[in-house]
């Protein structure tokens, strides 16, 4: 038996001469290291990520490392992240073919996955950054999102394979609670590693930790987040968690993986398009952005249709689980039945997707890990008066969510909070 070699984080100057007998790297990109090129191009939080290239292609190389990037070794993280986020993209690609990047190699014991590299593609948050209005995000993400929800939760899954999924997946405690404290409570207190554009925004966050009907919301959420395990969440779906060009969109990073409510993933997604839609202000430096405004209400609108109709397909298409059997609706000639129990479960789908986007706007803005939508805008006064915006929106989304009954109602409220002088 071959000894387990002991877990060592990759750089640029090891990467060729550790993985250069690796067969299926090799088979993409060619065996002479010698001509080899590698780039270190992680930018995320949490782990290394390489491009290398070859004579015959290109791979990437992710790795998770003992600890939080973003802080360092005083944040410990264990490395089996790597492993969820390599059994998410294998259910995602089944469950969605051909939305997540392929997997060429896993290795558990040096947590590392090898994959495809995807090129020309681009972070969908950088792209928005620019004003780039991509045509089929829309439509893709929809769909990605109605297929591997509906696909992976009891309302399809034969109950025994996803009592074993589940279980599988509920050993990713660490990153769930980063998700736990990060986004439902740490932004409502004064947590340590908090931070946000000061003064300009002290007023508000005041305000906002002394708002006890936001507060208990933020904490009902969080309740629905740890009890509701409907199906398995790709668990951080935002715009840097995907990769576009003009014709096509992929899904990538899922190690925060679990099983969780099925709204939390949609109200994570669209929430980011509505702080990409605050801080066009920010990125007008070439000229007014008006377009891109309105194109961004109309990726939200398409995009929760897109979900609802595919979801909704689904329902009636491959409801095979134990939830809602055709034994008890459309064997019995009431289908009618189950559209009644589909139009309950969108109901809730929605209901809870406001709430989830709302607090996930505050704690990009309020805490640890914020986005590049707003940190890129330089100047801190304009800055703050875009994070102000969208402070105010999530606030109202959040604890109002059970009396909004559109997503043209939601945009309304944006466009009117955008177009507001002060805050």
């Amino acid at each position: 038996m071959t000894a387990k070699l002991p877990f060592e984080a990759l750089s640029v100057e090891t990467l060729a001469a550790r993985l250069g007998a690796n067969e299926a790297l090799c088979s993409h990109i060619g065996k002479d290291t010698s001509r080899w090129n590698v780039r270190e191009v992680g930018d995320g939080n949490l782990n290394l990520v390489f491009i290398v290239e070859g004579v015959a292609g290109a791979a990437v190389v992710k790795q998770a490392l003992p600890y939080v990037r973003l802080v360092g070794d005083s944040w410990p993280l264990p490395l089996k992240r790597s492993f969820f986020e390599y059994h998410a993209l294998t259910r995602q690609q089944a469950r969605a073919p051909g939305s997540v990047p392929a997997i060429h190699h896993f290795d558990e014991g040096q947590a590392l996955i090898i994959m495809e590299y995807l090129s020309p593609h681009i972070i969908l948050r950088r792209a928005l950054i620019e004003g780039r209005q991509l045509p089929k995000i829309a439509r893709d993400i929809g769909l990605f999102m109605a297929r591997t929800l509906f696909r992976g939760s009891d309302l399809h899954m034969a109950t025994k394979d996803r009592k074993a999924d589940l279980a599988l997946f509920a050993d990713n405690v660490e990153l769930c609670d980063i998700t736990e404290n990060l986004v439902f409570s740490d932004p409502y207190f004064d947590a340590k590693m908090n931070r946000h554009t000061s003064p300009q925004l002290d007023r508000i966050v005041a305000e906002l930790r002394a708002d006890r009907d936001l507060k208990v919301e933020a904490q009902r959420l969080k309740h629905i987040f740890a009890a509701n395990a409907e199906t398995l969440l790709h668990g951080d779906l935002h715009s840097g968690s995907i990769m576009v060009t003009d014709t096509e969109t992929r899904m990538i990073d899922p190690e925060f993986a679990f099983y969780g409510p099925i709204a939390f993933d949609v109200g994570m997604l669209l929430a980011n398009f509505w702080m990409a839609f605050f801080s066009q202000r920010g990125h007008e430096q070439n000229g007014k952005r008006d377009t891109m405004r309105a194109y961004l209400l109309d990726v939200t609108v398409e995009t929760w249709s897109v979900f609802r109709t595919e979801f909704s397909h689904l329902w009636r298409t491959e409801r095979t689980g134990m939830l809602y059997q055709k034994s008890l609706f459309e064997d019995q000639g009431d289908r009618l039945g189950a559209e009644q129990a589909l139009d309950h479960m969108l109901h809730q789908v929605w209901t809870d997707m406001l709430g989830f986007a709302g607090v996930e706007v505050h704690r990009r803005i309020l805490g640890l890990a914020h986005n590049a939508d707003f940190e890129t805008i330089a100047d801190e006064d304009l800055r703050a008066t875009c994070e102000a915006k969208a402070l105010k929106f999530g606030r109202h989304i959040a604890v109002n969510r059970r009396q909004i009954h559109s997503i043209d109602e939601v945009n309304k409220l944006a466009a009117l909070i955008e177009r507001e002088n002060r805050i």
